[in-house]
């Protein structure tokens, strides 16, 4: 992590869970960091609890729903710290109360809006970043999910393991393109299993009982 102190990293859903772990990982490590989400209340606590770290945390505010707060939100990162260095696709919803058959489609539209066109909106515009800065050595790190490597019998995440299906594709397809660009950026893929966090409802706890022993992993690809 010696590298990186001082540089800027870009973590999506950083108001809870896992981004927030990591977001504070970043900052004790000297990592300016840029924290989204849309309570971003719950972002300005950890950014306080941190301020004696070498790093620090950078609250912002936005809807990854919306195209236009992820390209508002990018431009306040341009003129607040210059650009992106590092970029964590972290957030993600799941529409638990309804399966393909029986959900409203505005619930699979949210699920794919936050978790597949978010993350490959912000992937995009971190290495717009990066390229206009020269950075030759950023990072594009995407949290997917054992989901992505596996349908489970049960509908209800039917929607989620989709996204991340894709999400793993996207990934690929990243690492393809930049290769062929001779670009020296890097893209890896997160793939963890269940894991608790305030925003696991009892619902995920229950049916993880179900999930594959194959399922139950940590993948990580990078290149």
């Amino acid at each position: 992590m010696e590298r990186w102190k001082g540089r800027v990293a870009l973590v999506t859903g950083a108001s809870m869970g896992i981004g927030a772990a990591i977001a504070g990982d970043l900052v004790k490590n000297g990592m300016v960091v840029v924290g989204c989400a849309r309570h971003v209340e719950d972002i300005q606590k950890t950014a306080e609890d941190l301020a004696s770290e070498a790093g620090h945390l950078i609250p912002m505010k936005c809807n990854l729903a919306k195209i236009e707060d992820i390209e508002s939100m990018f431009r306040a990162i341009t003129e607040q710290v210059g650009g992106v260095d590092v970029c964590i696709n972290n957030a993600a919803v799941a529409s638990v109360e309804s399966t393909l058959i029986s959900g409203p489609p505005s619930e699979f539209k949210t699920v794919y809006d936050v978790n597949l066109l978010a993350a490959t909106t912000v992937a995009h515009l971190s290495i717009k970043s990066m390229k206009e800065r020269n950075v030759n050595d950023g990072h594009i790190i995407n949290i997917s999910s054992s989901m992505g490597h596996t349908v489970l019998e049960y509908g209800n995440l039917h929607t989620y393991s989709a996204t991340k299906h894709a999400l793993n594709a996207i990934t690929e397809g990243l690492r393809h393109e930049l290769r062929n660009e001779n670009s020296t950026i890097r893209t890896t893929v997160i793939c963890p299993s269940l894991v608790q966090t305030g925003s696991t409802q009892d619902f995920l706890l229950e049916k993880a009982l179900q999930v594959p022993e194959k399922a139950g992993f940590l993948l990580l690809i990078t290149t």
